[in-house]
């Protein structure tokens, strides 16, 4: 293991193969990952060509205090390894996405004779099919919603349709067919689910030929009320192909690829084009490490098609990458089919991989904005508090109960003017009974103040006024007899008032503060008060559902924490049919049958 002591490293050990070197620094922490076709080139390029370092990476590379290599047999190797390495040590300074969360499918259930739509985050192979990915939750919301208006497909989510008494509300409104009370051909419905196949594949143009043609046939036998009916959606679907926007003359499938950078970061832009057609672009800023911009590119194509369960056969990028054949290769394992990954030098390819670069320009220019605001904020911030230094930590605690119900808490945590989600904590108040917002206040403060594996905020900010606040100031001198932290409230505006309240300690009135400091520490305390709810919402479900589950027999604790986590809420419990239960371990069908019985009775009350 060479220890880094010298300017120049001796890298003579080092060998002129492929494989995988882990960057460590002084407490032995991996702080980067990277592979090369040969090790001691790559790293003789951080520790002898220093003139070609920018000051940076120069700051980063004096980090490093020792470094491992690993030989592999072959360059796809290394790149497997890793990304295995990657994803068990996430070091600092490898390019991340920020979560592990999958990206929002739709999936269609094709296995019941009246399929219905759901959104997931994950494909199986379940004989179902799936489309998307989506660039968020809201946009898939948007989709199935619009599919909602247009379609008439079932809108319950059970695998088998479930018999009731009197439709419900989407047959009212002429949005469902009601295969749940009358009889519906499952050929005409089938045509519905082949329809929305066809829209949600992209393919609206040949699905309007195929309306038109149903359109004519049905004026041709002069049912002219359906013929209507099916020139609204044709009408409705035209509107949205006029929004698509075409990039491309043949109907291809392809992801691009843009980049831009600044000395402190690059933004990656992926551009979805499906069916010729823009479907999709989003952008992805990561912080400038050890690694090249060609090795950023590479690591986050990667890394962002392991997430992804629909790869494109053609990928085209606006940088020349260094390891194209590898990376297809890798991609190709992920997709079961060839993938070409390609960089274009002219045509229409390359027109589009410069509108992938300037679009990446335009957001890292909104990136910076956001930035310089966010700074300007926490500048603003320490001259208002009389810190010696900008705030980098700030932590908000907020309590929540209904009628002294539940009572929970939370914390979240703001890095630098951002919040980081993996910092947020729940708390459940385990020493107070009923509703007594100061009692709670100060366990959740002392809980946290004891715990030292977190660092201690540069400020620590209380949702409420000089009563909250005094509870943080008595428990801080509890606890923390010499080391003084920057405590504050925050309380809302009054009627007759004009904005928010900021408190200090030792003063009556709240302080004056600018507007870019005050709306940061707002949307702070709004994160916290969002995070309390939910968390308070999901412990109120779960305990109605644990009261429902009381009434049945032969149910225990442990086959009521089971059912809690399957079902997690009483409506889907109640909706369940008895072959819902068959995946749940020590649920049998008897008592699945039971569950169902009294379900139904329960409605039929």
């Amino acid at each position: 293991m060479p220890t880094l002591t010298t300017k120049e490293i001796e890298l003579d050990s080092v060998p002129n193969s492929s494989g995988v070197y882990l960057m460590k620094n002084a407490k032995d922490e991996i702080i980067y990952v990277g592979k090369a076709k040969n090790l001691r080139k790559r790293l003789a390029s951080y520790f002898q060509k220093k003139d070609h370092i920018d000051p940076k990476t120069e700051i980063l590379i004096r980090k490093i205090h020792t470094f491992d290599t690993i030989v592999t047999a072959h360059e796809d190797e290394a790149l497997l390894l890793e990304s295995t390495l990657i994803k068990q040590h996430r070091p600092r300074y490898n390019i991340q996405l920020k979560d592990d969360k999958r990206y929002p499918l739709i999936r269609l259930d094709t296995t019941s004779d009246y399929p219905y739509l759901s959104i997931v985050r994950k494909s199986k192979s379940d004989g179902s099919i799936y489309f998307g990915p989506f660039a968020s939750a809201q946009s898939v919301r948007q989709t199935i919603q619009l599919i909602n208006k247009l379609f008439k497909l079932r809108k319950c989510r059970h695998k088998e349709v479930k018999k009731r008494t009197r439709p419900c509300l989407n047959y009212q409104i002429k949005t469902c067919l009601g295969p749940c009370c009358y009889p519906v051909d499952t050929k005409d419905y089938q045509q519905i689910v082949q329809e929305i196949m066809l829209f949600l594949k992209g393919r609206t143009p040949a699905l309007i030929k195929q309306l038109k043609r149903k359109m004519l046939d049905y004026a041709a036998h002069q049912d002219y009320e359906n013929a209507a009916v099916v020139r609204d959606r044709m009408q409705a679907i035209e509107k949205i192909l006029e929004k698509q926007v075409a990039v491309s003359t043949s109907p291809v499938d392809w992801d691009i690829i843009g980049y831009a950078e600044n000395d402190q970061g690059v933004v990656f832009t992926m551009m979805a084009v499906r069916r010729g057609r823009l479907a999709d672009t989003r952008h992805y800023y990561f912080s400038k490490g050890l690694a090249t911009i060609t090795e950023m590119m590479e690591s986050f194509i990667r890394e962002y098609y392991e997430k992804l369960p629909l790869i494109p056969n053609t990928v085209i990028t606006s940088l020349k990458l260094s390891h194209t054949e590898s990376l297809e290769r890798y991609l190709a394992k992920l997709k079961n089919k060839k993938v070409i990954v390609i960089y274009p030098v002219r045509g229409e390819k390359r027109r589009l991989a410069s509108l992938s670069d300037e679009n990446a320009k335009n957001e890292l220019t909104e990136h910076e904005a956001k930035q310089n605001k966010r700074l300007r904020a926490l500048v603003s911030i320490q001259k208002a508090l009389k810190l010696k230094q900008i705030p980098g930590r700030i932590e908000c605690f907020d309590n929540s109960n209904i009628g002294g119900s539940s009572p929970v808490a939370s914390r979240v945590v703001f890095i630098d003017g951002e919040p980081d989600t993996s910092q947020y904590r729940r708390y459940n108040i385990k020493t107070v009974i009923g509703a007594d917002d100061y009692a709670s206040m100060h366990e959740i403060l002392s809980r946290r103040l004891k715990n030292q594996t977190d660092p201690f905020p540069d400020i620590l900010m209380v949702d409420g006024g000089r009563g909250q606040l005094s509870i943080a100031v008595h428990v801080i001198s509890e606890i923390l007899d010499t080391q003084q932290l920057c405590v504050i409230g925050i309380a809302k505006k009054k009627a007759h008032e004009t904005k928010d309240k900021i408190y200090i300690p030792k003063r009556s009135n709240p302080i004056n503060i600018s507007d870019d400091a005050l709306l940061l520490l707002q949307q702070i305390r709004d994160e916290a008060h969002r995070f309390a709810i939910k968390f308070h919402r999901n412990k109120h479900q779960k305990k109605q559902i644990s009261s429902f589950l009381d009434e049945i027999p032969g149910i225990g604790p442990r086959r009521k924490a089971l059912l809690i986590k399957h079902f997690d809420k009483i409506q889907n419990i109640r909706q369940a049919k008895v072959d819902d239960f068959e995946s749940i371990q020590g649920i049998s069908k008897k008592l699945a049958q039971q569950i169902v019985e009294i379900c139904n009775k329960i409605e039929g009350q």
